[in-house]
């Protein structure tokens, strides 16, 4: 009896060791399938970091008309330039004194040589900048004029100079400046914003009722200032008192005029562009001032950002300013003055831009 006992122990403990083998054998690949189960989806949304196309480069270049050293029309779009390079990190080029039958060529060059931003500096070159536009379609081409262009390429910025607007207040103040009742307009040539500054002066005279003489000239040459001495000298001698100048070096000649004339008569000037003050300060009253670079940056910005062609309108809040306080007249001249300008400037004088021929 004591063996069977014996046995049937044996035999449950043998029963025993192989019930807790083969609960250890089922429970490790559990731990292994919990482990892939829980490893694997983390690989799975792992994805390959993402590669940026890299920004453009831009590299700008300018055509001037005349040198960058005119303190003038041509200084103040190569402070825009350099303003641009300076701020923006763009590579920039530029031209001087290229002539009309020269800027295609000019163009072409700076295209060849990889230049994807071409700004005209000049009206004068509106013709030939849209053509090329139309050209290299890869390349914005910023130009420079006094009336939208029809129709214009995608790939154009234009800047509309509205020099009308400014030359109301210029036509303003040098009518109620003049003693003789003789005002001169000394123009360079008969271009399109010429044409609309004198009827923006007539306007203005119109508007106050006066009967002011306008005398008009032109040299023929912006850059002239023995021309423009000359022209001053007959206005002068014709009773002219205060000469309206828009022209670049040749205002130059314009003051000389005006220092040189008889002790009894004080001959005043206004001008353009830039101040002109700091050397004429006894014949100077204003100038209608110009600044390109705010014009220029918010241009390429807009290029950067993808928008490769559009209108950009200049005025009173987009760099043009009359420049104040006004010298060598009246107070009373220079309070009526202002309330003229404050309208100009918010809208209440409508100047009517007029590109016809004046006769």
């Amino acid at each position: 009896m004591k063996k069977k006992v014996l046995v049937l122990v044996s035999v449950i403990l043998v029963l025993s060791m192989l019930l807790a083998a083969c609960a250890t054998a089922t429970e490790a690949p559990a731990a292994e399938t919990e482990v892939a189960a829980t490893e694997a989806p983390a690989a799975a949304t792992e994805a390959p970091a993402a590669t940026e196309a890299p920004a453009k480069e831009y590299k700008l270049a300018v055509v001037f008309p005349g040198v960058i050293t005119d303190a003038d029309y041509n200084t103040l779009a190569y402070n825009a330039m350099t303003a641009v390079q300076e701020t923006m990190g763009i590579e920039t080029a530029y031209s001087e004194s290229v002539a009309v039958a020269d800027v295609d060529r000019v163009m072409r060059e700076y295209v060849d040589a990889g230049y994807n931003i071409i700004w005209t500096h000049g009206g004068q070159f509106i013709t030939q900048t849209v053509e090329l536009a139309k050209l290299f379609p890869e390349v914005v081409f910023i130009a420079e004029g006094d009336a939208n262009v029809a129709e214009p390429p995608a790939n154009l910025w234009f800047i509309d100079r509205n020099f009308q607007t400014g030359y109301y207040a210029i036509g303003t103040i040098a009518a109620l400046a003049s003693k003789t009742g003789k005002i001169g307009y000394l123009g360079g040539s008969t271009l399109a914003f010429s044409y609309q500054e004198v009827h923006a002066i007539q306007q203005a005279l119109a508007d106050l009722g006066s009967d002011v003489q306008l005398v008009i000239n032109y040299t023929g040459d912006f850059n002239d200032p023995t021309k423009a001495r000359q022209a001053a000298d007959a206005m002068i001698a014709d009773g002219v008192d205060v000469i309206m100048a828009s022209v670049n070096l040749g205002v130059l000649g314009v003051f000389e005029a005006a220092k040189a004339a008889a002790p009894d008569k004080k001959i005043l000037v206004t001008a353009k562009y830039t101040d002109k003050g700091a050397n004429y300060q006894d014949n100077y009253i204003t100038s209608m001032l110009y600044d390109f670079t705010k014009p220029l940056t918010d241009i390429v910005t807009k290029i950067q950002a993808g928008e490769t062609g559009g209108y950009y309108a200049l005025g009173f809040d987009t760099g043009v300013s009359i420049q104040t306080p006004l010298l060598n007249v009246d107070e009373a001249v220079a309070t009526q003055a202002q309330e003229v300008i404050n309208k100009v400037m918010d809208g209440t004088i409508t100047v009517v831009e007029d590109s016809t021929e004046v006769k």
